[in-house]
């Protein structure tokens, strides 16, 4: 068995867009994305539109003064799409593993390509993963649009080895996630042993890249638009009917968490019996017993932790992401953690996660 001393809950993967000619069922190949390189940079091509390669996904290692926001992908580390790159990234940081988000399925109005984009992209992932499993761990996308697809992409996960399901922050269908209709898949993620995650990038508010500002401003505000999904599975009493569901806000923080606990006791103490509350237990009990979150650089969370909870706080890498402490996280740990006893570090840089994701 492995010793887990430092585990990235939150680290990512750009993959190729040439992945999707392989992966897509061969009925929508002919739609796939392509990827085309000029002088001026890569763009990827798909339904008509030309969009520039993003770099901000895969900056690791580039000072701060040299990031770009779009270029080749040959000037990106391959550890993002390479597996084998990726171990010798990870050994270069002193990572024993990490949780792996980013890619995603396509962003179409073709219901039918959304879906299937969902399960290609799932698909590429485990294969990634297969390399190293005990030491790459795959979260998977579901096409929550629709129930009983996301019910059965759930299932399919699970069968892959994917570790937990991403979910958006916010529906698509106007109902939201305390609603019991979504209580199937919670339920089927519960019986598999995965957990619930929600991106920061997918908590329901985009980022705008038109102006420095605007970036600026919704970079801040993406984080802390997560305390609406935690509000909602807590406050709809998801907890209550799933005792053993884990939800995971991922890369959104955790320090104003420790306001937020306290707020919604003070929420649901003042207004539980008009509004027929169920909880029965305060809210603040089910963010410590069942709500985990990600933190790159926190230190309001570190020096709360013990409001917000040492089981519910996980240290991520971002790798490769332009926030990432890669090739640094070492010296990042020791410092940021300097003054935290041994036993709650612990938990916290890898204790957490290996409970998580069922590594021990």
């Amino acid at each position: 068995m492995r010793d887990y001393r430092i585990i990235s809950a939150d680290s990512h993967v750009s993959p190729p867009p040439t992945f999707w000619q392989e992966y897509l069922p061969q009925s929508f190949r002919d739609r796939a994305p392509v990827l085309e390189s000029t002088d001026e940079g890569d763009f990827v091509v798909f339904e008509g539109r030309k969009s520039p390669y993003i770099m901000l996904s895969n900056l690791a290692g580039k000072k701060a003064e040299d990031y770009k926001f779009k270029g080749k992908m040959s000037d990106m580390r391959p550890g993002g799409w390479d597996a084998v790159e990726r171990i010798k990234d990870q050994d270069i940081d002193g990572v024993d593993a990490e949780v792996i988000y980013g890619g995603g399925p396509l962003r179409t109005e073709d219901k039918d390509l959304a879906v299937a984009s969902h399960r290609a992209y799932n698909e590429w992932l485990a294969d990634f993963c297969k390399t190293a499993p005990d030491r790459l761990l795959g979260i998977a996308y579901l096409p929550i649009g629709d129930i009983e697809e996301a019910i059965d992409e759930a299932k399919h996960a699970g069968k892959l080895g994917l570790r937990g399901v991403l979910i958006p922050g916010t529906t698509p269908n106007g109902a939201d996630y305390s609603d019991p209709k979504y209580d199937a898949l919670w339920k089927t993620i519960d019986d598999q042993g995965m957990s619930v995650q929600v991106h920061s990038s997918m908590g329901g508010r985009s980022t705008r890249f038109d102006s420095t500002p605007h970036f600026l401003s919704d970079m801040t505000m993406t984080k802390l638009s997560m305390a609406e999904p935690i509000g909602l599975f807590i406050y709809g009493g998801v907890f209550e009917r799933f005792p053993n569901l884990k939800l995971v806000e991922v890369e959104g923080g955790l320090g104003w968490c420790a306001f937020m606990i306290s707020y919604m006791d003070h929420v649901w103490h003042k207004h539980r019996h008009w509004t027929k509350s169920e909880l029965k237990e305060p809210p603040s009990y089910y963010f410590k017993n069942h709500v985990l979150g990600t933190l790159i650089d926190d230190p309001v969370a570190i020096r709360e932790r013990h409001t917000i909870g040492v089981e519910s706080i996980m240290w991520s890498s971002d790798y490769p992401h332009s926030e990432t402490s890669w090739p640094e996280s070492k010296t990042t740990i020791d410092k940021d953690f300097a003054d935290v006893p041994e036993d709650e570090k612990y938990k916290m840089i890898a204790g957490n996660a290996v409970a998580l994701y069922g590594l021990n």
